[in-house]
């Protein structure tokens, strides 16, 4: 299941940091953010969403700790 989502980043690099971060965490297929639309798509299965949707989280604040996610 793909879920998308809006996010808030400062900058382009900050954000090849967030999905590189994302894409290392346990249960994530892939992930995609994309800096100019503010957007993160985040592919997982769908029984795990929510505890992996959390994990992505946790890991992109280490990088960014002033994004934010509107899920």
């Amino acid at each position: 299941m793909k879920k998308k989502f809006k996010i808030y980043v400062d900058c382009a690099s900050c954000a090849a940091k967030m999905e590189d971060a994302a894409k290392k965490v346990d249960g994530v297929i892939d992930a995609k953010v994309t800096f100019m639309t503010q957007k993160m798509t985040v592919e997982a299965d769908d029984a795990r969403m929510d505890e992996v949707l959390e994990n992505v989280q946790k890991a992109c604040k280490k990088v960014e700790p002033d994004c934010e996610f509107y899920l």
